[in-house]
């Protein structure tokens, strides 16, 4: 049976993969590993989403379906009033997410697995971001979406990266939020920003 990134229980991995990234001025480092989404590169995708992602000043960030942590260590750099929370159903990748967070020197990071919205049950945040994972189907990017309002504040936001199903998922997106705007777009890529006006 194969194995896929977005399974509770992928393979052993072979091999690791030592990954770098400049935003800004900082450099980071990231380990990566067979049996989880993009393991020789950082995704293109992810990083057009830290690109044209909006950070908030403060309160809680939650990086959803965050991998290895690209995301959410970023944000917890740049930002480092912030709670960050970064959650993957894959225990490779948040084994994975909890050694980048300590060897990027990035310590206002929580790492927690389990599916989605699950292990912040109860809890809201200031914004959500994430890359979904298209390739484990339609129906698990729209538990994002329409999971999102009862774990965001009042004026919190959703921020998601797509490549497919555009039309659909803006439309999905248009279901729950009154305000749906694209943040930014590169190489066939769209950031879209969710809110509340």
């Amino acid at each position: 049976m194969p194995s896929h990134y977005f399974s509770e229980a992928p393979h052993p991995p072979k091999r690791f993969y030592e990954l770098s990234l400049q935003v800004g001025p900082w450099f980071f480092k990231f380990k990566s590993a067979d049996g989880v989404f993009s393991k020789r590169k950082v995704d293109l995708g992810t990083a057009v989403l830290i690109k044209y992602l909006k950070i908030p000043e403060k309160g809680k960030f939650l990086d959803l379906g965050c991998g290895y942590g690209v995301i959410g260590i970023v944000v917890a750099k740049l930002n480092p009033r912030l709670e960050v929370y970064c959650v993957d159903v894959n225990p490779l990748a948040v084994k994975l997410a909890k050694e980048n967070a300590l060897a990027n020197r990035v310590y206002n990071v929580k790492v927690l697995r389990g599916d989605l919205y699950v292990p912040v049950k109860g809890m809201k945040f200031k914004a959500i971001a994430s890359n979904p994972p298209i390739a484990a189907g339609l129906s698990v990017v729209y538990r994002i979406i329409d999971e999102a309002p009862e774990h965001l504040e009042d004026d919190g936001w959703l921020q998601l990266v797509v490549k497919k199903g555009v039309n659909l998922i803006v439309k999905r997106l248009s279901q729950h939020f009154s305000k749906v705007e694209v943040a930014g777009k590169q190489s066939g890529y769209r950031v879209f920003l969710a809110m509340n006006a």
